[in-house]
């Protein structure tokens, strides 16, 4: 894996900053709806609880209850761990922070994103803060715009150039869209809650876009 070195610290260290902010969190907050939709805070929370044990195995024991949907299927995991007590969930969260495996059909290339965009999927609902540094979001982008599918990064911001001003990242060509790496990576995986972290020529052409869809 490319810049291993620094690639499981940084997964380790941004789950446990988000332990760290769901111990924080009131009994309401836990029930609150998170960027990702059709979750709770409590269902991001068990699937960050639940992805560095998961095996392949309980995948397919849901399947059929999800009609095999790979969506459904990580929202079902999602949901059915959500339901544990929060002590458990950031016990769990804190316990496998350094843990670097996951399902055999899930790619451990993809934790690193995966938990800082959850984690930001908890906080930015909630008005907290959640800390990332900027060169983890640059791993993670690189991550995002290198394996297209679910998110289709590259294909949905086309005609584009993002450009971190935080860290040495960019891609594509077109108008600007500019901004930290962070509020970049959130963009590139489909949240809008960060556009008014982003300028640029090309952040009104963005917004139209959004608006019309």
């Amino acid at each position: 894996m490319a810049d291993s070195d620094t690639y499981w610290p940084a997964v380790r260290a941004t789950r446990l900053r988000i332990a760290d902010l769901l111990e924080d969190l009131t009994p309401a907050e836990w029930e609150q709806e998170s960027l990702c939709q059709g979750w709770r805070v409590r269902d991001v929370a068990g699937h960050l609880a639940l992805v560095p044990t998961i095996t392949t195995w309980d995948m397919v024991a849901v399947a059929p209850r999800a009609r095999f949907g790979p969506d459904r299927i990580n929202t079902v995991l999602a949901r059915r761990h959500g339901s544990r007590d929060p002590e458990d969930l950031i016990a769990a969260i804190r316990g496998h922070a350094g843990t670097r495996r996951t399902a055999k059909v899930l790619d451990t290339r993809n934790a690193l994103f995966d938990a800082i965009v959850h984690g930001q999927d908890i906080a930015l609902p909630l008005a907290r803060q959640l800390p990332v540094p900027a060169e983890h979001s640059r791993q993670a982008l690189r991550r995002v715009w290198a394996m297209g599918r679910p998110f289709h990064a590259e294909r949905r911001l086309a005609g584009f150039t993002l450009r971190a001003t935080d860290t040495d990242w960019t891609t594509g060509h077109g108008p600007e869209i500019a901004g930290p790496a962070l509020a970049l990576l959130l963009l590139s995986t489909g949240r809008t809650a960060c556009l008014d972290a982003l300028h640029g020529d090309g952040v009104d052409r963005l917004n139209a876009t959004q608006t019309h869809r």
